[in-house]
């Protein structure tokens, strides 16, 4: 789990609640059902509208990384990828036939069976780059659902903002209803800012981060691949995967797995 990401969350409204009480105000006052349905479910609206329906699902569903982030294991994985050089070495690369069999990744299950095929080194690359760049690709287009979100959110706030002025000038002869279109009209422009920079913009940044090390940590299997493939030693494989991990940078999440910043 990441606890910053739990910290940052609360700590970024916690202050704007506690400036607004500093200030005299009530809290309560900034709770308006009715802005909150215009900004939010025009927001969601719009980005369901421009998002294919794959592409939206696997979004809210990698919204779950900012808190519980996948697990990449870089030591574990260099620590495979010179097993299997190993392997290769003393067996041939036929023998890493039930290493590919064994595989979870299917990223790693091609790339294995490549080398048990025989493809050469430059065709893995050609293959494995390919594989690499739709995956990436694929992953960025989810990402970017919250990217949108962020950019349509302060937009549908100044959207609620306008309804609700429409609705005092409505009521002009009414006093008693003026209070409360005009609360709906500020609190839909709070809404619509707050959650552009404190939640849908924030998430997306964050997403991209762990789509970078994802991208990374399949990189580095690339090049262990090529490695074997072109039957380099297990040292200098090891030695040179070994440079894709900056251990001043590496933090351990609570599952205690490596993770690259």
């Amino acid at each position: 789990m990441d606890k910053l990401s739990w910290i940052g969350l609360i700590a970024g409204i916690g202050a704007i609640l506690a400036g607004q009480a500093l200030e005299g105000g009530h809290v309560a006052s900034l709770l308006q059902p009715t802005a909150l349905l215009i900004v939010f479910g025009g927001t969601l609206g719009a980005v369901m509208l421009q998002s294919p329906f794959a592409t939206f699902l696997r979004g809210l569903k990698m919204g779950l990384w900012v808190f519980f982030p996948p697990v990449i294991n870089h030591e574990q994985l260099i620590g495979n990828i010179t097993q299997w050089s190993h392997m290769a070495r003393r067996e041939g690369l036929l023998a890493l036939e039930n290493f590919a069999n064994q595989a979870r990744d299917d990223f790693a299950n091609k790339g294995l069976q490549l080398l048990v095929d025989g493809v050469d080194a430059a065709h893995i690359r050609e293959i494995m780059e390919v594989r690499l760049a739709a995956f990436e690709d694929e992953m960025r287009l989810a990402a970017r659902v919250w990217e949108a979100a962020g950019g349509y959110s302060p937009t549908i706030g100044i959207l609620g903002a306008v309804l609700g002025l429409i609705h005092v000038m409505e009521n002009l002869s009414d006093p008693s209803k003026l209070g409360a279109g005009i609360a709906v009209a500020f609190v839909a422009t709070i809404y619509g800012v707050g959650l552009a920079n404190l939640v849908y913009l924030p998430i997306a940044n964050k997403l991209k981060a762990h789509i970078a090390r994802q991208v990374a940590a399949r990189e580095m299997l690339i090049d262990g691949l090529l490695g074997i493939a072109a039957g380099d030693n297990p040292r200098i494989i090891e030695g040179r995967l070994q440079g894709y991990v900056y251990k001043e940078t590496r933090y351990k999440d609570t599952r205690g797995a490596s993770r690259r910043r």
